[in-house]
């Protein structure tokens, strides 16, 4: 399990609008990467709005933001367009990335059990390491948390 301090897992990932984005090409800023489980869902696109909205706040805190789930590229380009997000959106498909973040989980659905992404946020620090981790993220009011630890 990841923890506040580790080295956060590198990725190499494909994007709907800038080839690929390499964790690691990154240091010298701050990263937000949250995964969540699908496009064009409620909570995911309320979760994506408020980023979008408060991305130039983000922006001024020298922060990139990185959405991953397992969606296909054309899914992020018309999550994207639909909503108007101006942030990255990285696909992985084979869920490499979810398992070295530890957000490949089982999860449970009118008494049946599945594996799917839990909504988690990771931010990282300038020097690659993990700074700050919410796990099984409520979306109403996260960003702001978000803000709130990138600003403290």
């Amino acid at each position: 399990m990841l923890e506040i301090g580790n080295p956060a897992p590198d990725f190499i990932l494909d994007t709907d609008t800038q080839g690929t984005i390499t964790l690691s090409n990154l240091k010298g800023k701050r990263v937000v990467v949250y995964f969540y489980p699908k496009d064009m869902t409620p909570g995911c696109t309320q979760e994506a709005c408020d980023f979008r909205d408060h991305y130039s706040q983000l922006e001024d805190n020298h922060t990139v933001i990185i959405g991953i789930s397992k969606d296909s590229l054309k899914s992020h380009s018309k999550f994207r367009e639909k909503e108007n997000l101006n942030f990255i959106l990285a696909s992985d498909p084979e869920g490499a990335t979810c398992e070295a973040y530890g957000v490949w989980v089982e999860k449970s659905m009118y008494g049946k059990k599945y594996f799917g992404i839990e909504r988690a946020t990771f931010l990282i620090d300038e020097n690659g390491f993990l700074q700050k981790i919410w796990r099984s993220v409520k979306v109403k009011g996260h960003v702001d948390e978000v803000l709130k630890s990138i600003k403290g």
